[in-house]
């Protein structure tokens, strides 16, 4: 059985998610998916300008994933432009952020990732895990359940 696959931390998310060749429309143009963490490879890559072990140390990814990545985004996007396909940036395997947990029954601290929609300790399968670097993880207008334990105490 093979491994998880490890989320990928992305620090951009697209304002424009979907692309079209000019003068043709949307429904009768196949299109192509580039995933998050694909546009992010590029952007730390060919914008930023970073090297191969700066973009993967970035993504929290080992250099031969992030150059995994990174070579699929660019075939995807010189497939879509030289067969004039649409793109669609949208799924992946990212993350935002990557918090620090503690769970309230056995104390183990594990890291995962922000968006996830349930927090499980690892150790004791208990769901009553709390956010302990709330400041960096936590925006004010985007407080999760596991966060509570800071609301009151004004962080």
């Amino acid at each position: 059985m093979p491994r998880p696959t490890k989320l990928r931390k992305i620090a951009f998310m697209p304002e424009n998610r979907y692309f079209v060749p000019v003068g043709k429309s949307k429904c009768s143009i196949e299109e192509i998916q580039l995933k998050l963490e694909e546009v992010e490879a590029m952007r730390l890559k060919d914008i930023e300008k970073l090297s191969q072990e700066e973009c993967a140390k970035e993504m929290q990814v080992s250099r031969q994933t992030f150059q995994l990545i990174l070579d699929e985004a660019r075939r995807k996007v010189a497939q879509a432009i030289t067969n004039g396909m649409a793109i669609h940036i949208q799924g992946g395997n990212y993350t935002m952020n990557i918090c620090k947990y503690e769970c309230e029954n056995c104390g183990n601290n594990f890291d995962e990732a922000y968006e996830k929609e349930e927090h499980v300790c690892p150790k004791c399968g208990s769901n009553d895990v709390l956010c302990v670097i709330t400041k960096r993880c936590c925006m004010k207008g985007n407080r999760k359940p596991w966060c509570k334990k800071f609301d009151d105490d004004g962080s």
